[in-house]
């Protein structure tokens, strides 16, 4: 591993979870890295979450309470960094505010009643969707939690390549806007998409069917930006972290529909 992919897999590490590092560098090229490792990191934070999920309902617990526990693991592993992100781009967005008056409330520490009700939303969905895989299978729990953390952190990768400005002249989207190169997220996103094989173990059908929840959780997520981009004139730290949640959120969801009918 290069210099420079070593420093930005630290920083990605450092930035994305509570896993202690040294972090050497934060600059651009390293950020450019930390960003492309960002699929490996959320398919790592799938499969903390999956597993534990998958464990619980093996153990007898009830398939909603143990998707809880899986869920919450998986916060706590990336600090709630997403969570926050998804709150405050919630209450800015729906302050109706102009870009600078919505970008100042997002910068608060406190949470509003968009926020709030976001997460409620967000984390209710995961949380029963989960817990619907598992009462299919534990694998499928774990082979869901493990495309839909990957999908949340491609979206933040596609979120870094040029032509998505940032809003602000500072802070994590300064840093990380327009670093990745469309070649490089492309093959971020090859290598996050072949995590959905690991469906194989329900068979090929969901093994598809998590693919297409994989696409599905970055086009949720594509759309979420597009609408931040517009609102705010770029991307921010709060801004990755809720397209993380957004994608994840909805391939859980539509994994689980899908497996319905599997």
């Amino acid at each position: 591993m290069s210099g420079t992919a070593g420093a930005g897999a630290r920083l990605a590490v450092g930035t994305f979870t509570v896993v202690p590092v040294r972090v050497e560098r934060v600059d651009r090229a390293a950020a450019r890295w930390a960003m492309l490792w960002a699929p490996a990191l959320g398919a790592a934070a799938g499969a903390l979450t999956g597993a534990l999920a998958a464990a619980g309902t093996a153990a007898g617990l009830p398939p909603a309470l143990a998707a809880l526990l899986g869920v919450g693991a998986g916060a706590l592993f990336t600090r709630g960094l997403h969570l926050d992100g998804l709150a405050d781009l919630a209450d800015g967005l729906g302050s109706a505010r102009p870009a600078a008056g919505a970008l100042e409330v997002m910068r608060r520490s406190d949470i509003g009643p968009f926020g709030v009700i976001t997460l409620i939303v967000v984390l209710g969905a995961q949380v029963l969707a989960l817990g619907r895989l598992a009462e299919v299978s534990p694998w499928a729990a774990l082979a869901g939690a493990v495309a839909a953390g990957a999908a949340g952190r491609t979206a933040i990768t596609w979120a870094c390549t040029p032509g998505v400005p940032a809003a602000r002249p500072e802070g994590l989207g300064a840093l990380v806007a327009g670093t990745v190169p469309v070649a490089g997220a492309a093959a971020a996103t090859a290598c996050a998409l072949a995590v959905c094989a690991l469906g194989l173990v329900r068979g090929p059908a969901f093994a598809a069917a998590c693919a297409v929840a994989f696409v599905a959780g970055l086009a949720g997520a594509a759309l979420l930006r597009r609408r931040a981009v517009r609102r705010l004139g770029g991307v921010t730290g709060d801004v990755l972290g809720a397209l993380a949640e957004t994608a994840a959120t909805v391939a859980l969801v539509v994994l689980t529909g899908a497996a319905a009918w599997l």
